[in-house]
């Protein structure tokens, strides 16, 4: 897997069908959770994404309350992701410097580390670390 440089999008609780617009578009079926299947008491997608072939991936969410101020516009963050540890934990220590560690990286509920934080020049980054398969 290496690294990836993905775009994460953010939705008006529209999230489902634009991901659905995506697969189609992109030749992909996409992948879709939503803050129920995690145990949340809320409507919405929590996380999604579109792998295609071609090696383009799009991840998405729809805005919930306490993730700040849903800006359209605005509402596209980057997500680093991969299996190659040690360089995704130097990237997350270097953007994080002067920024906000919003979730830290840590090991999550599938499996993986994650965390995500704004830099110091307010784009918020994910980052992801595959765990053991």
């Amino acid at each position: 897997m290496a690294q990836q440089l993905n775009p994460y999008i953010t939705f008006n609780g529209n999230c489902a069908e634009a991901m659905t617009f995506y697969g189609e578009v992109f030749g992909a079926e996409p992948q879709i959770m939503s803050f129920r299947d995690s145990g949340m008491d809320i409507d919405g997608v929590m996380h999604s994404n579109v792998a295609a072939p071609n090696n383009f991936n799009i991840f998405a969410s729809d805005f919930a309350e306490g993730m700040g101020e849903y800006n359209p516009g605005t509402n596209v963050q980057i997500s680093l992701s991969g299996d190659e540890a040690d360089a995704l934990r130097g990237y997350w220590a270097q953007l994080s410097e002067g920024g906000q560690v919003v979730i830290p990286l840590q090991a999550q509920m599938w499996g993986d580390e994650y965390g995500q934080l704004v830099d110091q020049f307010g784009i918020v980054w994910h980052v992801n670390i595959a765990g053991a398969a």
